[in-house]
């Protein structure tokens, strides 16, 4: 039996980036803010993406920023929160302000060649601890094993350690995540909640993800390798990031930066020498071989095995003619299976939608609550701009909470 409701002042439900940092400006606009987590520690998704290097923003402006939060998608979907909706909000805490609210937090950061800023100590648990520190100190009481289980007319259920509870609370904002990844907590069980609220929620799709590739016998050498030096394009998308080869297929920061376009039909295709002209590369495939092999051959002109053994994969039968070969070399069909699911993708596709949505991120039907970060229908890249964008949100809906009438 639930006892009598608690009432509080201001609730956050869900305990990452975008709620943790909705509960700082709640509390800084002088309210008193309890956050409930459903898993026994907080972030655990952000915790996760650190254990690589935190990839926290981007250095460079707020407009070039919110131009990538589009996800790639062409046309963007029906509901989608697109881009210029976006735009205000992370021009108002953008790539600048998240760098200076991490140096407030004590965190000393730097830019890596690519414009992508990082911790010096590259790890995301200081910056967690100091943050948390920070919120606690401000007040902010943060409540683990608190699950939410649904609505019940104006109080929000809870499935708690101490058995169920129910919490009324002034002003509330959801940051409960997407659905990638649901072992770490973002498992999409709130979607029937606010679907029977009235609130239109976009189916949810892998995001930031991998791509099944059947490899061939002559590939399992190479699993677990690096692919660099290479440039990647999909529909309007592109990257020169590095992505890597696994017993799987494909995965890592340059095919996410594509996934969006591949997962959604576009062609793929790898540039395997982005430095050298299509007429450059024929010149030099035209030169007599002598005794070389194929093989060897392309192992001098490209220089890496792996580019070579991806070329022999995704180009066969080979052609003979170098400049046909030079343009192969040069736009490679990128040749998969269609996309790894949402427990393996970094982030996820869908959402509340924007016709769900009214200023400040506030759920119209049900008034008070506001949503944050990825529960809502945006899409954006890794490489910084889907953290800071989850951060953007998370303090945006946090001052319209705060100023909410009956907050």
């Amino acid at each position: 039996m639930i006892e009598t409701p608690e009432e509080v002042e201001a609730l956050v439900i869900g305990g990452g980036p975008a709620g943790l940092m909705a509960a700082e400006a709640m509390a800084g606009a002088g309210l008193r803010v309890v956050v409930a987590e459903a898993m026994p520690t907080p972030a655990r998704k952000f915790l996760m993406a650190g254990k690589s290097g935190l990839n926290l923003t981007r250095a460079e402006p707020a407009e070039v920023f919110a131009a990538r939060l589009d996800g790639g998608a062409a046309p963007e979907p029906p509901g989608y929160f697109r881009t210029e909706d976006l735009r205000r909000i992370v021009e108002a805490f953008g790539p600048d302000e998240v760098a200076d609210w991490a140096r407030g937090l004590g965190i000393e950061l730097f830019t890596g060649s690519t414009g992508r800023v990082f911790p010096v100590g590259m790890k995301a648990s200081p910056l967690l601890r100091a943050w948390l520190a920070r919120l606690a100190s401000a007040g902010v009481e943060l409540r683990t094993r608190w699950r939410w289980a649904g609505f019940d007319g104006n109080r929000l259920r809870f499935e708690t350690p101490g058995g169920a509870r129910a919490v009324i609370a002034k002003a509330v904002v959801l940051a409960l995540g997407g659905a990638s990844w649901p072992r770490l907590g973002s498992d999409a069980a709130w979607v029937p909640w606010l679907r029977g609220a009235g609130v239109e929620v976009a189916p949810f799709r892998p995001a930031n993800m991998g791509f099944r590739v059947e490899w061939s016998g002559h590939m399992a050498r190479h699993a677990g390798q690096a692919v660099k030096g290479t440039a990647l394009s999909a529909g309007r998308l592109a990257s020169r990031g590095e992505w890597v080869v696994t017993a799987q297929g494909v995965e890592g920061g340059g095919i996410y930066e594509v996934s969006a376009a591949l997962r959604d039909g576009a062609a793929g295709f790898v540039d395997l020498a982005p430095g050298v002209g299509v007429a450059a590369l024929a010149a030099r495939l035209a030169q007599p071989r002598g005794k070389l092999s194929v093989g060897n051959r392309l192992r001098r002109v490209l220089g890496d095995p792996l580019r070579v053994a991806l070329l022999m994969e995704w180009g066969r039968p080979l052609p003979d003619d170098p400049a046909a070969l030079a343009a192969l070399i040069k736009r490679l069909p990128l040749r998969h299976e269609g996309a790894m699911g949402l427990d393996r993708a970094i982030s996820s596709a869908g959402g509340v939608t924007a016709a769900s949505l009214g200023p400040g991120l506030h759920l119209p039907a049900r008034p008070g609550t506001f949503v944050a970060g990825e529960m809502i229908d945006w899409e954006a890249p890794t490489g910084g701009y889907l953290l800071t964008t989850c951060l953007a949100t998370g303090r945006h809906a946090g001052l319209a909470a705060a100023k909410w009438p009956g907050g």
